[in-house]
């Protein structure tokens, strides 16, 4: 990771006065203020005040089963990456000192050990490990820190102190208490962490996997359970029961696809550090899971058992794996993984290569795609596509909608799972996904990818619709219009929408009468104020991190070089407007009428890019400015 100090500069004086802000600065500058102050309305609500439990969520003495642990760290995970993108100095110190809270609060639940879960799916795990990546990228230089990125890193690298599990004899530690397999090249079990691999989905006798409304819309695990053909049948409780020591069983042990995120724990302690041993770790788990899906075809299976073989306890079957292609999410969560291991790999080793694996992941959902109607698809995760819905309202409702309405409803949609027979559960290709991977890339294929998929989609790429999902995302469709030049208003819409949502969630906050010992864990996400998506696209030329454990990938990153510290000065607002594979073009923006601010621009988030040529507007010497208009009047010159 590159420190401030290290890197070369070059030094551009702006010349051009500024006559009229533009408005989206004025506007990325109030709404960063305004993120600043916001923290104080949410921390004042949700956090105690005094005693032993000082700075910890408000919350009860217990959590059920293994979830949980990283809803406690989502209540803050991105208030460091507003502090890097310019936010109030006092950000990292509270963001530090709510990691704190929520890891001491979670040792004494009993979700953590050694400051780290002790383990869950790296689903889960990969969210609730965001916050972490984000103090480090803000303090890089910080030796505690530095150190807990080591430790972490190491519960995978099987080093000393693994866990209080691991059992010696004769000076060496048994191997089934270690995470890894470095034989075999695996993750021993789905759940794994501190404590080692977790086997089972639970701790003890298997719980019965039961009918409940929620987790409906996932439907049915496995299909071939005689007499389990429908998610309604687990009202049984002896098909619940069966269906739960299934799962146990198949899903249990083994390495898991969704593991990928593991490397982004492991890249981190390589960023802070630069040993070697991280990066020999991450480019052969990940060279494994490549081998595999080359071997599949292309496709990522997502189950591998312990002796190395993939389908092991599925008889023979690529798919039916822990978040994996049959349930809950399919595509969703291993195409997040695969482009969590791409993108370590490239900061890694800049070898394009790597991208390949999301990419041939994306080509193969997209070839099966067709067109449907939005309202009539059970889909598993329709919450998540509020955009398109927002998008195809407003296509129905504007006056020049065609004559056949329903063929209006229809849309392009992706199979998002399989489950032996037959590709099902179908929903928007998540533009999450498609956009990461030309922010990676740069390349001039995956942007064609992100055009065919904007002319096969029904509704206008170019409106900013009001909300915000968990990822903190979603809009990526007018951005990326936006840096294709046909969508000038989005920093404006983008701003004033973000703006609303602060707006909304802290008048959440001060309305909010539940009780907070008995709340939904996800309560304190769905009203922290805090919110980057347009910030990170505007200032950084970038879209959002994948939510799901993903570092953050942007073609620039700003410092304060007065204040030596990360984000844009104080009263600087800045706009990427353009980026390809060998160029970016932006403007800031100065709005202290009084005070000179010097901003240090670097090439990609880590200084993994190389700026060779600066090009930019000057006023020239022979410019007419100041010219008299009239006796008090001047202008700026052409």
């Amino acid at each position: 990771m590159v420190i401030l100090e290290d890197i070369p500069q070059t030094t551009v004086c702006a010349s051009m006065p500024l006559l009229s802000p533009p408005v989206w600065a004025v506007l990325q500058r109030r709404l960063i203020e305004e993120l600043g102050r916001s923290i104080h309305v949410y921390l004042d609500a949700y956090t105690h005040h005094d005693g032993p439990r000082k700075d910890e969520l408000i919350w009860g003495d217990s959590l059920p089963g293994r979830d949980g642990a990283d809803d406690f760290y989502e209540a803050f995970y991105n208030w460091p990456l507003l502090y890097l993108l310019g936010g109030t100095d006092e950000l990292l110190p509270l963001a530090h000192r709510q990691w704190e809270a929520t890891t001491r609060q979670l040792a004494r639940l009993g979700m953590n050990s050694k400051e780290y879960e002790r383990g869950y799916d790296q689903f889960h795990q990969s969210e609730g490990n965001l916050f972490f990546y984000f103090l480090c990228l803000a303090d890089p230089t910080n030796d505690t820190l530095s150190e807990r990125a080591r430790r972490f890193a190491g519960f995978y690298l099987n080093e000393a102190g693994l866990n209080e599990m691991t059992q010696t004899v004769g000076g060496n530690s048994d191997p089934a208490s270690l995470n890894y397999d470095p034989e075999i090249n695996i993750i021993r079990a789905p759940h794994n962490g501190s404590d080692g691999p977790r086997p089972g989905l639970s701790d003890g006798e298997p719980e019965p996997y039961e009918y409940s409304s929620g987790m409906a819309n996932y439907g049915l695990p496995y299909f071939d359970l005689p007499g389990i053909d429908s998610f309604e049948d687990l009202r049984d409780v002896v098909k619940a029961r069966q269906m739960g020591i299934s799962m146990q069983q198949r899903m249990g042990r083994g390495d898991a696809a969704v593991n990928l995120g593991v490397c982004s724990l492991v890249a981190n302690a390589w960023l802070l550090t630069h040993d070697e041993k991280y990066k020999k770790w991450v480019l052969r788990y990940v060279d494994g899971w490549i081998d595999r899906a080359e071997a599949n075809h292309g496709l990522l299976p997502d189950n591998v058992g312990l002796t190395g073989r993939v389908g092991e306890y599925l008889n023979g079957c690529w798919y039916g794996g822990l978040y994996g292609w049959t349930w809950p999410h399919g595509f969703y969560n291993l195409q997040a993984a695969a482009l969590v291991a791409s993108q370590c790999c490239m900061l890694l080793t800049n070898n394009v290569r790597y991208l390949q694996l999301a990419r041939e992941q994306q080509e193969f959902i997209l070839g099966l795609g067709t067109y449907r109607t939005f309202d009539d698809e059970p889909m598993s995760l329709k919450n998540h596509w509020i955009g398109q819905r927002c998008g195809l309202d407003q296509r129905n409702s504007s006056a020049d909608r065609p004559m056949d309405a329903e063929a209006n409803l229809k849309t392009f949609l992706v199979p998002y799972r399989f489950n032996g027979t037959e590709w099902f559960d179908y929903q928007p290709l998540s533009p999450i996904y498609p956009a990461a991977l030309w922010n990676m890339s740069a390349a001039v294929c995956d942007w064609e990818t992100i055009q065919r998929l904007r002319q096969r989609e029904s509704y206008s790429w170019l409106d900013t619709h009001g909300f915000r999902t968990k990822e903190d995302a979603g809009h990526e469709q007018p951005w990326l219009e936006f840096l294709a030049g046909r969508n000038p208003g989005y920093p404006e819409n983008a701003l004033r929408a973000a703006f609303g949502q602060v707006i909304w969630r802290l008048d959440r906050i001060r309305t909010d009468d539940a009780d907070l010992i008995k709340v939904n864990i996800h309560h304190w996400q769905e009203r922290n104020p805090v919110t980057t998506e347009a910030l990170v696209q505007l200032t950084l030329g970038a879209p959002q991190h994948i939510y799901n454990g993903g570092l953050l990938v942007a073609p620039v990153r700003h410092f304060d070089a007065d204040r030596k510290r990360p984000g844009l000065p104080p009263d600087v607002a800045a706009l990427v407007t353009h980026v390809a594979a060998d160029s970016i073009s932006l403007t800031f923006v100065n709005l202290n009428v009084t005070e000179v601010r010097t901003v240090l621009i670097q090439a990609g988030s880590f200084g993994e890019h190389e700026f060779t040529v600066a090009n930019y507007v000057a006023q020239s010497s022979d410019s007419p400015y100041p010219a008299t208009i009239t006796h008090y009047e001047y202008a700026p010159g052409e």
